[in-house]
């Protein structure tokens, strides 16, 4: 019944009645966003944390049912621009395998379908929702312009065969991969990631384009872009590869958060699981310090932060 503007606006109300009635996914987002930019005031924090819900509300409340609405092979140049993408481009016009990173920043949701309505043959690795008809809905609308969604639940022969056939595969690379996954650098603090999307990269010598679609405005309106791209060359000389990926492309992923902070989904746990030496109250192992040391943009201050085991305190205002 109302325009897409319109309904933009409605659901960032909603965001922040949600944000100033649930407590729980309050203080998860202002405790994140805290020990993630401690130079910033409490009010700043506490904005920055209500911004952050009103942009999720955005886009599962209007985006994902307006996406394939409105954009289409013609219509998509309204709404979406490209930003720093042109080696992206020449990369998928190559039709050589490519893996694709993207994190809970944005609209990651957009960012595929956008590609698959250009006509690149693209698959996304996705978690199965819990309640079955949204998830049917959400596939549905992922589908719509040729996407094809990989379930999670035992994707891996499905994703090699993609690849090995000249396929690119996306895949939401901040999710948390529990006390087995690679600890690398996110906002300071050592974070889970999956092994395989590092794993995948060496086996087929692939590279690695970390995007994100970000919102302008906060309106229907979005602009792409790629943080880095991470090509077999760069990891081919370095001490421990595998480690060095994920964390170049969690690096990648915060870089892409930096510039839009209010348009990451801040209640997500992403830094739920601990590294085994903060689970048992132990300092950093000597190993684990001089990999991190050996990454090429590590400094002395981002060390620091590393070492410390100082949860995150909720600000009041």
């Amino acid at each position: 019944m109302f325009g897409v503007g319109q309904n933009m606006r409605t659901a960032a109300s909603a965001g922040s009645l949600y944000f100033r009635a649930v407590r729980r996914h309050r203080e998860r987002a202002i405790g994140h966003i805290s020990r993630s930019f401690p130079h910033l005031t409490p009010a700043e924090v506490n904005d920055l944390a209500e911004k952050s819900v009103r942009s999720l509300f955005q886009m599962f409340m209007v985006e994902t049912v307006a996406i394939p609405r409105l954009l289409t092979p013609t219509s998509w140049p309204q709404y979406v621009k490209t930003g720093k993408i042109e080696e992206s481009l020449r990369m998928l016009v190559s039709r050589d395998p490519i893996l694709f990173v993207t994190g809970h920043c944005g609209n990651w949701e957009l960012l595929g379908f956008v590609l698959a309505l250009l006509g690149f043959r693209m698959s996304a690795l996705a978690r199965p929702l819990d309640n079955p008809w949204i998830d049917r809905w959400l596939s549905d609308v992922r589908a719509a312009r040729g996407l094809q969604v990989i379930t999670k639940w035992g994707a891996t022969t499905e994703v090699q065969k993609l690849i090995e056939q000249g396929g690119r595969v996306g895949f939401i690379a901040d999710q948390n991969a529990g006390n087995d996954g690679i600890f690398v650098p996110f906002f300071g603090r050592l974070a889970s990631s999956y092994k395989s999307i590092g794993l995948l990269a060496m086996r087929y010598e692939i590279p690695i384009v970390s995007g994100s679609a970000r919102r302008c405005d906060g309106t229907f309106s979005y602009e792409l872009n790629h943080a880095d791209i991470i090509y077999p060359r760069d990891w081919k000389d370095q001490p421990d590869p595998l480690f060095y990926i994920t964390a170049r492309f969690n690096r990648a992923i915060e870089m892409a958060i930096r510039e839009a902070p209010e348009q990451y989904l801040w209640v997500h746990r992403r830094w739920k699981s601990r590294p085994p030496h903060e689970r048992l109250g132990r300092p950093m192992p000597d190993r684990l310090r001089e990999k991190l040391r050996q990454l090429p943009w590590m400094t002395d201050e981002e060390m620091e932060r590393l070492e410390q085991r100082i949860e995150p305190v909720v600000p009041t205002i």
